[in-house]
């Protein structure tokens, strides 16, 4: 039978319990137990990271028993695996150190990120398998990427039957070269633009901020995609291109952003420092009704004008498909968005260095500027590029030494398990990334790597030809 309590022993419980125990047992108390789960979960912290293999918590033994030749890489930590050694400093940097560290994990590193298994190369050899091998047609999207509406662009969208329409129409209709000479005066027109206000804020400062001018520059030349060309120099009249310019850097910070939540999916609604989910939350509509209003725009003149398809733009292009090709608005929106988006920041950048590098090293610039003197004599156009081998190797050289998205651009997604020619598995759903940064700076596949040569590119002088699009590795 219970024993049962009456009113008057809780009540003595009560008074007598301060007596019983004091102030100072419980202090004690506490510090004991908060001293021994501390304890606990070290001990099982540290028995989870000797159990675990090599790469981290994410990959168990069934995920590399199929290989010859096992993948190697580092612990890191249990649940997070080596997310605070990545998600600080220049990743590519570290990521080159750590190979360069052990030879073994130069041709292939594999390591966790939270619950998102990775592998990384800095070898030529794997990442052009990698590259050129069908199972890495997907690129992992991030959380922020797939809010703003890239998972529906031709850079994110997953292989298949919609990613092949989107490759052909690109193919087909947008990049081909009649319509791309057809907009070189609205290209001549803004960087004139950009000359001028540059040599306007010369003559009043005396310094000059070219980050900024070449920003606009490139994001006016984009502009071409709907058809506009913007008068820079004069402030009253551009309050589309200021709301343009807005959305493409709120954009740019969203998508360099670290978001905890790409690799612990359990901290989405707690822990967002950054506060992507919030900020692309807001940015999306602002997008959408931009590029939509842009549509309904051309959508209304199109019957009115009778300009020959060489002359349309990329949106007269994308409306005026039928049949297999036509497109839902929404994807328009996010074709349109991605390709005014990736073409801004990385042209403004690349020309930034270029100019560095020039500055930098005078004899160079008076070569360049001999050459441009001599090929061009009635003004520049595209076809003047054919003669000007110097200022291709220039950009050549730029692209090397001060390589754009040295990561990320360069990633992939396997899309089932991936048998390398050295033995090696990659598992479907593992991300592979390139570190092309620890290429283009290899002392064994470049003389000097470090040192800024654009001759290495000039045929003339003893260098070799490399097409940058993609061809040569």
């Amino acid at each position: 039978m219970a024993p049962s309590f009456s009113n008057e022993h809780i009540l003595w419980w009560l008074y007598s319990l301060p007596t019983i125990v004091t102030l100072d047992d419980i202090s004690t108390n506490i510090t004991y137990w908060a001293s021994f789960t501390i304890g606990l979960f070290f001990c099982f912290g540290l028995m989870a990271w000797a159990i675990s293999p090599p790469g981290g918590p994410t990959w168990s033994n069934w995920r590399n028993q199929m290989a010859r030749v096992a993948i190697l890489g580092p612990r890191g930590l249990p649940i997070f695996g080596s997310l605070f050694t990545l998600s600080r400093g220049l990743t590519h940097r570290t990521l080159d150190c750590m190979a360069q560290t052990r030879a073994a994990h130069k041709p292939f590193m594999r390591l966790s990120l939270g619950s998102t298994p990775l592998v990384f190369t800095s070898d030529p050899e794997v990442a052009r398998e990698i590259l050129t091998s069908p199972h890495f047609a997907d690129r992992p999207i991030k959380q922020s990427a797939k809010q703003l509406m890239f998972s529906r662009a031709i850079g994110f969208a997953p292989s298949g039957a919609y990613w092949r329409l989107l490759r052909k129409i690109a193919a087909s209709h947008l990049f081909v070269p009649k319509r791309i000479s057809a907009h070189e005066g609205a290209h001549m027109s803004a960087y004139a633009s950009m000359i001028n206000l540059i040599f306007k804020e010369q003559s009043l400062h005396g310094l000059v901020s070219l980050r900024k001018h070449l920003q606009k520059a490139s994001l006016n030349i984009m502009g071409n995609v709907f058809g506009k060309t913007y008068d820079l120099t004069n402030e009253n009249i551009n309050q589309e291109f200021k709301e343009l310019h807005e959305l493409v850097k709120e954009g740019f910070e969203l998508l360099g952003a670290f978001n905890w939540s790409d690799h612990l999916t359990w901290l989405e609604n707690i822990y967002d420092p950054c506060r992507v989910v919030h900020r692309c939350s807001k940015l999306v509509p602002q997008v959408q009704n931009f590029v939509r209003n842009i549509i309904y725009e051309h959508r209304n003149h199109r019957m009115n004008r009778n300009d020959s398809s060489e002359n349309f733009d990329f949106v007269d292009v994308l409306l005026s498909l039928d049949g297999e090709e036509k497109l839902a608005e929404d994807d328009m929106i996010g074709v349109l968005w991605e390709m005014i988006f990736r073409g801004t920041d990385t042209i403004a950048l690349t020309i930034e260095w270029i100019i560095a590098e020039l500055i930098l090293n005078p004899t160079m610039q008076s070569k360049l500027q001999n050459e441009i003197d001599k090929a061009i004599i009635d003004g520049p156009t595209i076809s003047s590029i054919a003669r000007l081998p110097y200022l291709q190797a220039v950009v050549k050289e730029t692209l090397r030494l001060h390589t754009p998205g040295p990561l990320l651009s360069w990633a992939r997604l396997s899309t089932t398990d991936v048998h390398l020619a050295r033995g090696m598995v990659v598992p479907l759903g593992t991300t592979t990334m390139i570190n092309m940064w620890s290429i283009t700076h290899d002392p064994n596949v470049w003389d000097e790597p470090l040192v800024f040569k654009p001759e290495r590119f000039v045929e003339s002088e003893g260098g070799i030809d490399v097409d940058i699009r993609g061809s040569d590795l």
